[in-house]
């Protein structure tokens, strides 16, 4: 009897986890993004890293810039070889929610990719509004998880 294969668990989304800890996040949006096919191969696979990325507006236009795709390299007799990609690419919104992005970042906000949705037919990015924090706020962060941790685990054990 031939044995299954086992299904390879394939991520519904790749979180930015160090953007909630280095910016302070308001509100969200979900926009498009327009990549190509071996970038869309990548992104259902999950190898996206969406660490360091940031959105900027140039021309009117939302541009997703240095988040890390690792492509499948077409090279013969080398198995898994990947090469990484992070040049820029165009987030696809409406016109209005640009001019709002935009008066929000001449305001002094950032925009900070937050998650990459895969599930689905489409591939959308979820990009928020943050301003970022300084260093003695990220230490406030660290503690008052560490205290939440420590109550739930005395509340736990009694």
């Amino acid at each position: 009897m031939a044995q299954k294969k086992k299904a390879a668990i394939k991520p519904k989304s790749v979180v930015n986890r160090r953007a909630s800890f280095d910016y302070a996040l308001d509100e969200d949006l979900v926009v498009g993004v327009s990549l190509t096919g071996p970038e869309t191969r990548a992104a259902r696979d999950g190898h996206v890293q969406l660490k360091g990325s940031f959105v900027s507006i140039r021309d009117n236009e939302l541009w997703l810039n240095n988040a890390s795709f690792s492509l499948k390299a077409n090279e013969k007799n080398k198995v898994g070889a990947r090469t990484i990609d992070t040049s820029p690419r165009k987030l696809l919104a409406k016109r209005k929610q640009i001019d709002d992005l935009y008066t929000r970042k001449q305001a002094g906000m950032s925009i900070v990719p937050t998650k990459l949705l895969i599930g689905g037919r489409f591939i959308k990015v979820v990009i928020a509004l943050g301003k970022g924090k300084k260093n003695y706020d990220k230490r406030e962060t660290l503690k008052r998880r560490d205290q939440e941790r420590d109550a739930r685990r005395a509340i736990k054990n009694s």
